[in-house]
């Protein structure tokens, strides 16, 4: 499947989990997406929990939510620091209202809880934010990739391959 025209957004801010971030990007990338990194600066470099960095395209406060077909934000330590910020909770909830694509892996579930926006919404996650979830009004699930109208989540670093699967399914099926 081809995602040649689609253009994707991902979170980035220091700690992110290297390869929740990286691996889909070049995924992405390899399905023929144009991929935009967005930090809380723009051009900024961000370190990974294990090492690599990952250089933002854009700071928050210079995305254009109409610009993308969808949202990718991933796990690790980044999403506990990203939920405070007023900017990502406004693109966050704005990619819901616009009914476009919002996928979140292990702890990124933490920045749609602060959104307000997965009441009744199935996902899953890693175990450990389970409770939060559920206290958000999910309806969570332990399974390696849930879609549920245009949320995609997924537990870990290791149902990666099913995660970007199901995003470029979804994606490529958009019109």
């Amino acid at each position: 499947m081809t995602l040649k025209e689609k253009s994707i957004l991902i979170f980035v801010a220091d700690e992110y989990e290297d390869l929740e971030l990286q691996y889909p990007k070049i995924r992405m990338i390899e399905a023929g997406a144009k991929v935009t990194i967005a930090g809380p600066e723009g051009k900024a470099t961000y370190q990974g929990k294990h090492g690599l960095p990952c250089q933002s395209d854009v700071s928050f406060d210079e995305v254009q939510v109409s610009d993308y077909d969808g949202l990718i934000i991933p796990g690790g330590y980044a999403p506990d620091k990203l939920r405070v910020l007023p900017q990502v909770i406004k693109i966050t909830k704005e990619f819901n209202q616009q009914k476009k694509m919002i996928a979140f892996i292990c702890h990124a579930g933490w920045i749609p809880i602060s959104a307000q926006i997965l009441k009744g919404v199935k996902c899953t996650s890693v175990a450990s934010i389970k409770d939060d979830l559920v206290n958000a009004g999910a309806d969570w699930a332990d399974q390696p990739v849930i879609i549920d109208r245009h949320f995609i989540s997924s537990r870990k670093p290791d149902d990666l391959p099913q995660f970007c699967s199901a995003i470029i399914d979804f994606l490529a099926k958009k019109k």
